[in-house]
Parts: C-alpha cells; structure tokens; sequence
C-alpha cells in the first residue's frame, strides 16, 4: 500500500468533518462516551442517518464504539479531535469578531449606527 501525501490525507479529514451531523456527533462525544440513542436523541436525525455518520467517522478512525453488553457506546478516539473542534470554535470566533468589528466600521462611516 503506498502512502498518502499529507495534503491529500488532510484534505480527506476535512471532508470527513463536513457534515454538520458529523460535527455534532463529535462534540456530544466530548463529554464522554455516549449510546446511540442519547445521540439519536440530542441530534434528532433518523436512526439509519445517525448510523451512517457514525460509520464515516469510525473508519475516519475518529471515533471508536465497544460494547457494554447489549447497549454500544461511542467515543472520541483520541482527545486530538476535540482539540480539533475547540480550535475551530476560536477560528470561527475570531472571523465574527473581524466580520463585527468590519459592519460597525462601514455602518459609522455610513451614519447608520
């Protein structure tokens, strides 16, 4: 099997994470290790959807599942993801302050308030 140029690899990650669901799955999994239907019931998708994004982020290997008798918990693979996630949160952040601190500027220099 040849390697996959970093980029590329990278590139892969990022759409993996491009789907609000997949979002949302992993910053519930922050918390700590979750069954399905806690997630079904916080993220309010269908159960076959919920099943799906959980599938593509499991063999993304960002998430892992074992079992607790009948019942199967997910979880963070490593605590990098969340930090992955508490990173994103500070880009957005500082993007919506300049975009806010940009509208008041144009709205002074406009008059409008």
């Amino acid at each position: 099997m040849t390697p996959v140029p970093l980029p590329e690899a990278k590139a892969e990650l990022f759409k993996t994470l491009g789907h609000p669901a997949r979002i949302r799955i992993l910053e519930l999994l922050q918390e700590g290790a979750r069954p399905v239907h806690e997630l079904l019931d916080e993220i309010g998708i269908e159960a076959s959807n919920l099943s799906q994004q959980l599938g593509v982020l499991r063999r993304a290997g960002l998430v892992r599942s074992s079992r607790d008798g009948a019942t199967v918990l997910y979880t963070l693979a490593t605590p990098d993801v969340a930090d992955l996630l508490l990173h994103a949160r500070r880009i957005l952040a500082s993007l919506w302050a300049e975009q806010e601190g940009l509208l008041v500027s144009l709205r002074a220099e406009s008059g409008t308030g």
